[in-house]
């Protein structure tokens, strides 16, 4: 499967006050899981001197997302938890700026919503110059091209037609696509015993040739769920962010914190 064309990165330069920056990604947030929420509220509703200077969320901060139209609805636990999630997003916001980036399960969410949480919307992959560095972010599902199953799929749901003719559908309509493509979806990790290390990971050559095309030394991302770091070669890395699940047996989530001391991983699940 070939890369993905990238004739130009997009662009973000980090106003000269900024001194540290938080990567989040794969909440994959719902109203079946609360404890999750809650760990994400209790994170962005810290104290201000707790706080870096910008977060940025780097993808599936949402398990699904159907349109932008579901925040017009409310009375159903799924509606009213994402109009709840739009509020501790705003008011986080109001206070820190908020960067999204959609990802595998979130790449519906548009403009509206975005407007709604506070949120300023990303290109996937971004160039963030902050630290006299750049940074080179990424959800990261582009990259993993041993899924070619996948890959397909997503150069599908990812063009405009495609998406215009599925937001054209009936609300209803959609959540029902949106339910049995998640049934497909836990089969297949049946079939891996959930072990995300026997997923497609992302390809090293491909990483290489992205962060040598951006002039940049770090790519960022998530999708993976294998929080690590990995040394590419010619000085060239990729740090891969934490997925989120607090209520299960072995609960994990993390903030990647970014600052003049280096990279930092913040536990969330116990605080």
């Amino acid at each position: 499967m070939p890369l993905p064309p990238t004739d130009r990165f997009a662009e973000l330069r980090a106003p000269a006050h900024w001194q540290t920056v938080d990567f989040i990604s794969d909440l994959h947030l719902q109203a079946s899981e609360p404890a999750t929420f809650d760990a994400w509220r209790r994170y962005l509703e810290r104290p201000t001197s707790e706080r870096a200077d910008a977060l940025f969320i780097l993808g599936d901060l949402f398990e699904v997302w159907v349109g932008d139209d579901v925040l017009a609805r409310s009375g159903t636990p799924d509606h009213d938890f994402w109009l709840s999630c739009t509020k501790v997003l705003h008011a986080h916001a109001t206070q820190t700026p908020v960067y999204f980036m959609v990802g595998n399960r979130d790449f519906l969410l548009g403009p509206v919503a975005a407007q709604a949480c506070g949120m300023q919307l990303l290109n996937d992959p971004t160039v963030l110059e902050f630290l006299d560095r750049r940074w080179l972010l990424s959800h990261g599902d582009a990259l993993c091209l041993a899924d070619t199953d996948y890959m397909r799929f997503r150069e599908q749901v990812r063009h405009p037609h495609w998406q215009h003719a599925f937001l054209e559908r009936p609300l209803e309509e959609r959540e029902a696509i949106a339910r049995e493509l998640r049934q497909q979806s836990e089969a297949r990790k049946q079939t891996t015993s959930g072990d995300p290390h026997r997923w497609a990971d992302v390809d090293h050559p491909a990483a290489q040739q992205w962060l040598l095309h951006a002039q940049a030394r770090t790519l960022i991302h998530g999708h993976t769920h294998r929080p690590a770091e990995h040394t590419l070669g010619e000085g060239l890395q990729r740090v891969v962010l934490s997925d989120w699940e607090v209520g299960g047996p072995s609960p994990r989530a993390e903030v990647l914190r970014i600052g003049a001391q280096g990279l930092q991983r913040l536990p969330m699940a116990q605080r």
